[in-house]
């Protein structure tokens, strides 16, 4: 009779639950649900090396009816059990993160234009401490036409010519830098409203 020695508890192998399973899945689709959320600039950025994942993306992001679209959802969840998500998941994090700052860099700005625009000439002298290399004269110019314009209840042409020239001053100095893509359609979307 051969010799017969109980499993050691540390020995054992459990399985993951069926529920960790359907946590995990879900969690690679979700991950691919951003991926086919991100424009063929940003797609780029993120290290996919499977050209049927890539193809499968570019798929659902055409795809419009809803039904469809969370079908092919699940067959990228099921793409990406195949490959280490890790790095994706990574470099999503980091275009959120550098979305944010920028956001934060714009808001900013916009807090210093709205500062120029209400409290005046005075400001001026905040920013050329900031930005050495400001020009006083286009600065005030820009300013006396946006507080003009805002007093008639015209559109805020001069407030964005205002705003972009303060974005002009941070980006030679090196504020925000590295922000440029997001900071810019972030730009886009409040010339647009």
């Amino acid at each position: 009779m051969p010799d017969y020695t109980p499993p050691d508890e540390h020995d054992e192998f459990e399985p993951p639950s069926k529920s960790e399973l359907k946590r995990r899945m879900t969690a690679l689709q979700n991950l691919g649900e951003a991926l086919t959320a991100l424009s063929d600039k940003q797609l780029q950025k993120v290290p996919i090396e499977d050209t049927r994942l890539l193809e499968a993306i570019a798929e659902a992001q055409r795809i419009t009816s809803n039904s469809a679209r969370r079908r092919h959802l699940q067959f990228i969840g099921k793409l990406m059990r195949d490959i280490d998500a890790e790095p994706i998941a990574a470099a999503l994090s980091a275009m959120h993160q550098e979305q944010h700052r920028a956001a934060a860099h714009f808001q900013g700005l916009e807090a210093l234009r709205d500062r120029l625009l209400d409290e005046g000439p005075e400001v001026i002298g905040d920013v050329v401490e900031r930005w050495p290399d400001t020009d006083r004269q286009h600065l005030r110019n820009l300013l006396l036409q946006a507080q003009r314009e805002q007093k008639r209840g015209q559109a805020p042409a001069a407030a964005r010519k205002l705003f972009r020239y303060l974005r002009e001053l941070a980006s030679a100095a090196g504020d925000g830098e590295g922000d440029g893509d997001a900071l810019d359609a972030a730009a886009d979307d409040a010339d647009e409203s």
